[in-house]
Order: structure tokens, then sequence, then C-alpha cells
């Protein structure tokens, strides 16, 4: 099953680790470490293989991909030997690369990008084309009554307003191009109530929001724990240190408002109450692609006694994010491919605000998407 893989912010740090270890595990160079669709309860006949992806994006900057993977070679996050070797696999992506569009209405933006997605599925004979948004996190939507209407969208997109942020008109050109969408960032992206009419319209699923690969994974763990052992959580605060350009993106206030919601939802989802305290984000630029979180609980046990506890995370966050880009855009793919249309739900496992998550559990949440790829496999034997 040959698939394209569409990455929004194509030249990001997330974006060309995406394809530096997608080149790198086609060519059997690297081991699929971090990508959970390569466990054994998920591996199967549903999903394309490594050499089945074709990778392509849309980027605003222009900095060559060789240049953006030898920084991040120099930063500690590839090793360079996969550089020296993968030197013509890259160039290939280079020249599958388009430059986002800037200038006309937003129709005609979205019209470009669906023109590029179309041209990429036929130049590469693709059974299908996953777009996966890795862009910079956006503020949050500013509301307009477009966004409830499907038809009343297409009539504002033509007009000179700007009607959409850019992840939800990168959904609109990926579902108007029959192309599933995924968003890995907390940017409003599908969430529309248009754009999941469009969904429908064209029988496409998509995904998303906020790939959850650091402090809010060990939150969808430990919750639960505090839950089940019936402590009652008094106060739960994060201290987050970023560097690199999601880092930059995020001392920008909206932005950073847009993140650390979809941080703290996990707590009261899963506490059934909101704890005292909250999650800040701060940006230090020395830190590179590398980032800190510090979390201090403090909660109650038998008879009243406090308790707290403390963690740390250290982690890269390119390398933690980029098997997961791959891993949706292989269950999309999949899930696409058995006629499933609408949000995908069973992929919550991968987010911090999965869409309609049925639950917030990291434990409840690989349950679900371990029958929800078990489904897929059975579909695909038939």
């Amino acid at each position: 099953m040959r698939t394209g893989v569409w990455l929004v912010g194509a030249r990001g740090s997330v974006a060309t680790t995406s394809i530096v270890g997608a080149l790198a595990l086609r060519a059997g160079l690297t081991d699929p470490t971090g990508c959970v669709t390569e466990l054994p309860e998920l591996r199967g006949p549903a999903l394309p293989a490594f050499a089945d992806l074709v990778l392509g994006g849309h980027d605003v900057v222009a900095c060559p991909l060789s240049k953006r993977a030898e920084s991040l070679a120099a930063a500690g996050v590839l090793p360079g030997r996969l550089l020296d070797a993968l030197g013509g696999e890259l160039a290939s992506v280079e020249a599958a690369l388009r430059p986002a569009p800037t200038e006309g209405t937003q129709a005609e933006r979205a019209a470009v990008v669906a023109r590029d997605l179309t041209d990429f599925r036929s130049r590469h004979a693709l059974d299908r084309v996953v777009v996966v948004n890795v862009s910079t996190t956006e503020p949050a939507a500013t509301a307009h009554p477009a966004h409830h209407d499907l038809a009343a969208l297409r009539d504002a997109l033509a007009g000179p307003a700007e009607v959409l942020p850019a992840s939800s008109l990168y959904a609109y050109a990926a579902l108007t191009a029959g192309c599933p969408y995924v968003d890995f960032t907390p940017s409003t992206g599908a969430r529309l109530p248009a754009l999941a009419a469009l969904a429908e319209e064209r029988g496409l699923p998509y995904a998303g929001n906020d790939g959850k690969t650091g402090e809010t994974l060990v939150k969808a763990v430990l919750a639960p724990m505090f839950a089940m052992r019936n402590l009652a959580v008094r106060s739960w605060s994060g201290l987050n240190l970023l560097g690199g350009g999601d880092g930059a993106a995020l001392a920008e206030p909206a932005a950073n408002a847009a993140k650390v919601i979809s941080k703290q939802r996990v707590l009261g989802e899963t506490l059934g109450y909101v704890p005292q305290g909250d999650t800040r984000i701060d940006y230090v630029e020395d830190l590179g692609d590398f980032k800190t979180a510090w979390d201090l609980i403090t909660f109650a046990g038998f008879l009243g006694t406090r308790m707290r506890m403390e963690f740390t995370w250290h982690g890269c966050d390119s390398a933690l994010a980029a098997p997961l880009v791959l891993d949706l855009a292989r269950l999309t793919a999949a899930a696409h491919a058995v006629g499933r249309r609408g949000p995908l739900a069973e992929l919550a496992f991968f987010f911090k605000d999965g869409i309609d998550a049925p639950a917030h559990s990291l434990a409840e949440q690989w349950t679900v998407l371990c029958d929800f790829v078990a489904g897929l496999h059975a579909g695909a034997g038939r």
C-alpha cells in the first residue's frame, strides 16, 4: 500500500527527524525504537510498510532539508552517520517539498495546497496521502460563524477575510483533495463543525490533537494511579523548559495558552476534579531541541496524611515525536483503506487532547488502540 506522508512544516525539527527516521528505517539503517506500530500487539498486514512511505510536504521557509538535518545532527538529535548514508534519499524528498502558498484569498491558497497534494499522489502512483500537521503551534482560533456550516465556509474563504487559522486551512485543503488529516499540534486543525462535515462528505478520517510525548505522557500514567488508589491530589504544578523553534513559538502568550490548555485537560478528565496548581512553559534558548519538565504533586492519604511526589523529565522533543508521526500516518492510512470516516477517537493514545477521546488514562487508551488495530488487520485480511 504505497502511502504518501505530507508534512505541514516539513523543514522543522519534528518533520526533519521524521523524514530522516523514515528513510533510515526503509534502508535498514536503524531499529524502530519508539515506533508503537512495531510492537507485536499492533504490527500486521493493514499497516503500510516503511518501505511504502513516500515523503513530501509544505513549509514557509526555504532552508534546504539537508542543512536542517545537519543542524540537528550537530545538536545531538540525529546521528551524523545517517546523513552521510542518506544524502541521495534526502535530496529526493527535497525535490518533493513545496513552498507554502502565502498569496491570494484563503480559497486560492487552499486550492494550491490541494493541487500540490493531488499532483504528489499522481506523480508517485500513491494509493493515498495522509497530511500531518507538525508546524508551529497557533493561538486558539477566533470564532467565526462560517466555522459551523460548510457551505458558508466555502463562501467565506473566497472573500478577503482570514476565516480559518492556517492549521484549519490545511485541513480544509487536505480533505478537499481526498486526503486524511492528522494534527500533531494543539492548533485548531480539523476541530470545527464545518470541517467535520467536509470529512463526512468526502468519506475521510481525521485525528488529533497535540502529540503526547513528555510531561503529559507521564501525567496520563500517574493520574490514574492516584485515582485508582483513592488518594486525594491536592495540587499538581509543572514547569516546562523548552528550547528550539517550538520553545520560541510558545514564548508568544496566545500560543502558550493554547498549549497549556491541552496539557492540563488530562488531570480533570482522569481525577474527576481539578487540583490546585497550573502548568508553565518557559523558553530557554540554550536547550535547543531538548526539553526539561519538573512536576510537584501534593496529595493526601489515609487520615489526611500529607505527602508529595516530584518527577523530572529530560527529553528530546523531535526524537520522541518523530516515531509517533510515522505511527499516526500508518494507522490513519490503514483506517482510510477500510473505509473509516470522521474522527479517529481510538488514536487518543497518541494525543494530549484526543478528538472524542473515550478515556485519558494511558492504559485505557492502549486497550482501545489495540482493539482498533486488531479490527484494521481483520479488515485487511478479508
